[in-house]
């Protein structure tokens, strides 16, 4: 059995009878919220929520509707895909999260999205490994991934934790893809003694973002279409300094300008992945052509956050 509150606990805040009363008296019942942050989120998300219904003249059927589409966000989202994720990217607002929160110098490599495909449970490899744990297709071209970790004054940070995950040429994560192996194209790396950093992988494709729900509805109402510019996932981090999340993308990728979740947030996450045919690649194995990507990271003083994973894989 549930209890009563006690008679004087009480606080009346009126009967809501107009569109416009309503927000008040909302407004009012919810003004004893005791966390202060947690009151003014909530008492936005009210004003803004109740003038777009009203801006909008939301029908009944239409609001059943929106209660449906959410309810749908909930039932697909699963142990290895965050539907209500993906919706979040492809409405552009984690990507406006992320610039609101982003604190760096013109200098600094830009943030960029975590996505829903980052896990914490991906394992650490020694420099220098290869990532691609796939049986290699004739069309699968080699990729050999360095660079260096810095503090925000240029001194090496040894030991520093470099994640990386990406999709496979066929535009799937292994998390999506079960005829990948377990792991493939995911890793963690630990800068050396000088701060760099080095790993092999194969070079990334540009792929749709999974379109089998609600997400993928929309899009096709909105006439866009689903395409990710190719990119490299980056989480770099390192004691006492502010985590970075980043993407870096090909020089040359046709969607750079239209990534269908707005994930190419500055020019110069966009970089130059050249293609040599000199038989010098890093791994003697490697014959034929290969792809090379230097990237440097500079991370600013601060409390190192890993982000919390969208996805149980």
């Amino acid at each position: 059995m549930f209890e009563l509150p006690n008679k004087d606990d009480i606080v009346p805040h009126g009967i809501p009878q107009t569109p416009d009363d309503i927000t008040e008296i909302v407004l009012k019942a919810m003004s004893h919220t005791r966390d202060e942050r947690l009151r003014e989120i909530l008492t936005a998300l009210v004003k803004h929520l109740h003038a777009f219904g009203r801006e909008v003249k939301l029908s009944e059927e239409e609001f059943m509707a929106a209660i449906n589409a959410v309810t749908r966000l909930g039932h697909l989202t699963r142990d290895r895909h965050n539907e209500t994720m993906v919706m979040s990217d492809a409405l552009g607002f984690s990507t406006l999260v992320m610039i609101l929160n982003q604190e760096r110098t013109p200098e600094q490599i830009s943030p960029a999205l975590l996505g829903p495909f980052y896990s914490r449970k991906d394992p650490e490899y020694p420099l220098g490994f290869n990532i691609s744990r796939d049986t290699p297709k004739a069309s699968d071209i080699p990729l050999f991934v360095s660079g260096r970790v810095t503090s925000r004054d240029g001194t090496p940070l040894p030991g520093a934790l470099v994640e990386v995950w990406h999709a496979s040429p066929e535009g799937l994560y292994e998390n999506q893809d079960d005829s990948q192996p377990h792991l493939n194209l995911r890793g963690k790396f630990r800068t050396d003694a000088e701060g760099r950093y080095r790993f092999r992988t194969i070079r990334p494709a540009s792929y749709p973002i999974p379109t089998h729900g609600i997400v993928g509805e929309m899009l096709e109402a909105q006439s866009r279409h689903p395409f990710r510019a190719a990119h490299l996932h980056f989480t770099v981090s390192a004691e006492g300094h502010r985590t970075l999340v980043t993407q870096i993308f090909p020089k040359d990728d046709p969607f750079l300008e239209s990534d269908c979740v707005f994930g190419v947030t500055s020019a110069d996450l966009a970089m130059e992945f050249p293609i040599h045919d000199d038989g010098q690649a890093p791994d003697p194995d490697v014959r034929g052509r290969y792809c090379t990507l230097e990237v440097d990271f500079d991370l600013s003083p601060g409390v190192s956050r890993l982000p919390a994973s969208p996805i149980d894989s």
